[in-house]
């Protein structure tokens, strides 16, 4: 790649997305590749400003542990090492690393040297909490290097070889619980590796609709259009680069939520796209009916959606690019980081084998997602798209247990509506990662009035979450609930129970089914 950038090389740590987060949040471009697929030669041609290795879960010393060769460190290129990466760097440079007498995880306070270039900055102060997780340490440090950082139990938590431009700290600068751990990046990408700091969206926008239309020429583009995040912000991107060479098909299958489907199209209706929506709930209820098993549920939308997408598309004639919204976490999750390497778009659950396209267009792959809403900002994409919350591509097919019926699901629609209207008027909508209701299949007794009811228990789930891998559930305040719960019941028939799920992921999941 041309231009200032830095390469992180992953060694299995459980932080790499976050580090190359971490990276970009410092308006500096970087990627993540896995450590036994770059090569030296690889890094003369890449010629990256700079290089990061991550932590990883082995030891240094072990068999087959995972390395670099010394003379990546003699290629003048500033590296730092992170975890795993700096007892790498000093094991491979003849320092010695050992196994701890006590070890560190969470939260530790250390001492760093402010003469070193990473911990230089007027606001980090000589003392702060730091996030440690290890079992080894640097016990003796290669020739030519100083210590940087020391904690109680370890006495390298930190070191640099300034001439050399190699720094190596042995805690996590890419959590948020280490204090000042971003303006460490900083001053790695910035300082150390004379990065300026020009990556941005209104720049990235620019040159992405510059490539689109070298690739497409005058080619026609199919985009299936869910609504989410990263369709809506692709569709902008093609409308700004191609206009009506662009269609988007907008399966609408009944299991948005309220006024969702029409959203989507009022959205963009003054885009310069060919917009089609297909309202096909009948259709889907058809196939639906008398289905309780959840996965039963997400094959049967899945096929139906494709069945519906293939019938629209045949009536376009021949399309030469299939546009899909991969973002650059489903491609550091492959494992490789190839180009090649193809996301089946989440609602189609795979390409219909009948398109003859010549290729897939992929514009967001490099993107993370808060960078996918900055560039949907950029590109003017209103803000009920850019901050829709993640939903599931079956949508409230899955978060009503059981059968599926027009009953339950205008139950759920108007209650899940009012969660959300709740969550925005007390200003968490966008402190929260993802919420949502969920209809349950239990009934209980209850009282209204002077009358005795048996109605449904509702469900209200939210969660806090930086990768949906794990996460933890939402302390929203008592008065929050209790309102919600107020109106629900009040303002929703059939509904004389609502619960809050405090169980984090895992054991259980985000959705219910």
């Amino acid at each position: 790649m041309n231009g200032q950038h830095i390469l992180i090389l992953d060694f299995g740590g459980q932080y790499n997305q976050l580090i190359a987060r971490r990276v970009r949040e410092c308006n500096v471009y970087c990627e993540v590749k896995p450590f036994d697929k770059v090569s030296l030669d690889f890094i003369r041609e890449d010629k990256p400003s700079g290089i990061i290795f991550t932590g990883g879960p082995n030891s240094v010393y072990a068999e087959g542990a995972p390395s670099v060769p010394r003379e990546l460190f003699e290629m003048g290129i500033p590296v730092l090492g992170i975890c795993y990466g700096s007892q790498l760097m000093a094991h491979v440079l003849g320092g010695e690393v050992s196994t701890c007498v006590t070890s560190e995880y969470g939260k530790t306070e250390t001492e760093y040297d402010k003469d070193c270039p990473l911990f230089a900055s007027q606001e980090l102060p000589r003392k702060a909490v730091s996030w440690m997780s290890h079992t080894d340490y640097i016990s003796k440090l290669p020739k030519g290097f100083k210590k940087s950082a020391q904690t109680w139990n370890c006495p390298f938590a930190g070191m640099y070889c300034e001439e050399r431009k190699l720094y190596a700290v042995q805690f996590h600068p890419e959590v948020n619980h280490t204090e000042h751990g971003i303006t460490m990046i900083d001053n790695f990408v910035k300082k150390v590796c004379g990065c300026t700091g020009d990556w941005t969206m209104e720049n990235y926008a620019e040159t992405a609709i510059k490539d689109i239309r070298e690739k497409v020429g005058s080619g026609k583009v199919l985009l299936a259009l869910s609504g989410g995040v990263d369709s809506s912000v692709l569709a902008a991107l093609l409308s700004k680069a191609i206009g009506r060479q662009l269609t988007c098909i907008f399966v609408d299958h009944g299991f948005m939520r309220k006024n969702e489907g029409d959203e989507v199209e009022a959205a963009f209706k003054d885009w310069d796209i060919n917009f089609v929506r297909v309202n096909a709930k009948d259709r889907f209820m058809d196939r639906l009916r008398g289905v309780s098993e959840p996965e039963a549920k997400r094959k049967i939308i899945g096929e139906e959606f494709i069945r519906v997408f293939e019938a629209e598309a045949k009536k376009i004639g021949r399309v030469d690019f299939l546009a899909q919204g991969t973002i650059y976490p489903d491609v550091i999750e492959s494992g490789s980081g190839d180009a090649a390497v193809i996301k089946s778009h989440h609602n189609v659950g795979g390409l219909p084998d009948y398109v003859d396209f010549k290729e897939i267009i992929e514009p967001l792959r490099m993107l993370f997602k808060d960078e996918t809403r900055k560039l949907g900002q950029e590109l003017g994409l209103s803000d009920t798209l850019v901050w829709r919350q993640p939903f599931p591509g079956p949508g409230l097919a899955i978060r009503i247990i059981g059968e599926i019926t027009d009953d339950k699901l205008e139950i759920l629609k108007d209650a899940d509506w009012i969660f959300r209207e709740e969550i925005a008027k007390a200003g968490l909508d966008r402190a929260l990662n993802q919420y949502f209701a969920v209809l349950t299949n239990n009934r209980s007794v209850g009282v209204m009035g002077d009358f005795r009811t048996y109605d449904y228990t509702l469900a209200l789930r939210a969660v806090e979450t930086t990768d949906f891998m794990t996460a933890e559930f939402s302390r929203i305040p008592y008065g929050v609930l209790e309102v919600c719960s107020r109106r629900i019941v009040n303002e929703v028939k059939n509904i004389n129970r609502v619960v809050y799920d405090i169980t984090t992921k895992p054991p259980a999941t985000i959705e219910w089914e």
